[in-house]
């Protein structure tokens, strides 16, 4: 075990190789459940898998001194209470995958924000300070959104962006709505754990980047400034059931037909906009009947558009609008909107990234700040308490995939420098309430 002294000559936050290999056994054993063949994950939220990673987090915790409880919503929160009179400061991330995800994806984060807090316990057990805060880690439901939509469903029932019996309402395609589903598991909740009477003090976030830029460029943290806008949407669009070989062509209402050109038109968007000024994508489409003698009568649509500026995200949306009115003329059938979630582009606190980057300084590692192009639970938490969101590199960008990785080296500097971060605020280091609004400045 050593101490390091930064430039100012206060001490860093003891940390030892005894951590380092206790963290990456404990990573491979999360990593188990749900695992796929090819060393990805299948555990979506609210399924068996993320029922059983729940209850060897909540036990890992327990077993640490963590007191663990869910709130309505199945938000998962492991408590640890330093000084009664003080605020929590949360940090944590998700436990849910992709199908056939990566293992890296938001678990990383959880089980970093786990070592990191208790790595800050221990501090205080061996010295009589009394810290300035309280620290909680959170398991955050629903952040990938593939089983229920919206993504990141727990955080925004939390912040107040989704009603908490719309989102326990949400059904999935087989009809199990989220109350059932959470029931199952045992991961339903009775309380609220945080509410507008008693917020978290700050948030803390790490994740892998699912991007290029830290792999190529050699750099081990990204500080993230400020979110990528988003529209995303469900369609509908709605023709007439017929017979594909006795119907004339000129009397379909082929929803199959009218979806497949949206799908290209989604797609061509892009194209319009220099590189890296908005992505497009169709990534989900469920036919109806889905027989291959029928016509299909409704195809049900996910588009995702994403830009760095809200306002060319506006226009490029409206001119997609225009191309799918078109299309309902041609194949004569309709569009219909039928669930949206919408975040705009929006900086991260100032004081969070400051406070990151003296931490990074002083540990001694490289950095450059960045934008997130994916959404993350801190995209939410970000718009009601100080936060403050943190990547490390992921091997030429593959996420969402089971060939997701990241190097033990990358992962371990995420975990001392969440762990210097919360030692820093528990000692008094404040994050302000310096919230900026991108919308304004592009």
């Amino acid at each position: 075990m050593s101490e390091l002294v930064d430039a100012a000559g206060e001490f860093l936050l003891a940390r030892s190789a005894v951590d380092d290999d206790r963290f990456l056994r404990d990573f491979a054993s999360m990593s188990a459940f749900g695992a796929t063949p090819a060393g990805g994950l299948e555990r979506e939220a609210a399924t068996p898998p993320h029922g059983a990673v729940r209850r060897w987090l909540a036990a890992w915790l327990e077993d640490r001194g963590f007191t663990v409880c869910r709130d309505r919503i199945g938000n998962m929160f492991g408590l640890v209470e330093l000084n009664p009179d003080a605020p929590y400061v949360v940090v944590g991330s998700h436990t849910d995958s992709q199908p056939r995800g990566g293992r890296f994806d938001g678990a990383y984060g959880v089980l970093a924000a786990a070592h990191a807090v208790s790595r800050v316990c221990r501090h205080y057990r061996d010295t009589s300070a009394v810290p300035a805060v309280n620290l909680a880690v959170v398991d955050w439901f629903n952040e990938e959104g593939s089983r229920f939509k919206p993504s990141m469903m727990g955080s925004a029932v939390l912040t107040g962006k989704l009603d908490l019996d719309v989102a326990l309402d949400t059904a999935d395609t087989s009809g199990t709505t989220v109350r059932t589903a959470l029931a199952a598991i045992g991961e339903l909740g009775q309380l609220d754990v945080f509410d507008d009477a008693e917020l978290p003090s700050a948030y803390v976030e790490i994740h892998i980047e699912q991007g290029r830029i830290l792999d190529k460029q050699g750099i081990d943290i990204g500080l993230v400034t400020s979110t990528w806008a988003a529209n995303k949407y469900e369609i509908a669009v709605v023709g007439a059931q017929a017979h594909t070989g006795a119907t004339d062509m000129a009397d379909r209402q082929d929803a199959l037909y009218a979806a497949a050109k949206a799908v290209v038109a989604v797609r061509e968007l892009a194209d319009r906009y220099p590189e890296g000024r908005i992505h497009t994508s169709c990534g989900q489409l469920t036919v109806l009947p889905n027989s291959p003698v029928v016509v299909a009568r409704e195809v049900r649509m996910h588009v995702d558009l994403r830009s760095p500026s809200s306002h060319i995200l506006a226009e490029a949306d409206a001119h997609l609008q225009q191309q799918f009115a078109e299309i309902a003329v041609t194949a004569n059938v309709k569009f219909e909107t039928r669930h949206a979630h919408v975040w705009k582009a929006n900086f991260y606190h100032q004081s969070g990234v400051d406070l990151a980057q003296a931490a990074v300084r002083d540990l001694g590692f490289s950095s450059r700040e960045i934008r997130t192009r994916a959404g993350h639970d801190s995209t939410n938490m970000k718009d009601i308490v100080p936060s403050i969101m943190l990547f490390v590199p992921s091997v030429d960008g593959i996420s969402h995939a089971e060939q997701e990785f990241t190097e033990d080296r990358d992962l371990l500097n995420g975990v001392d420098l969440v762990a210097e971060i919360l030692f820093r605020l528990t000692r008094g280091h404040a994050l302000g309430g310096d919230h900026l609004d991108w919308n304004s400045l592009t």
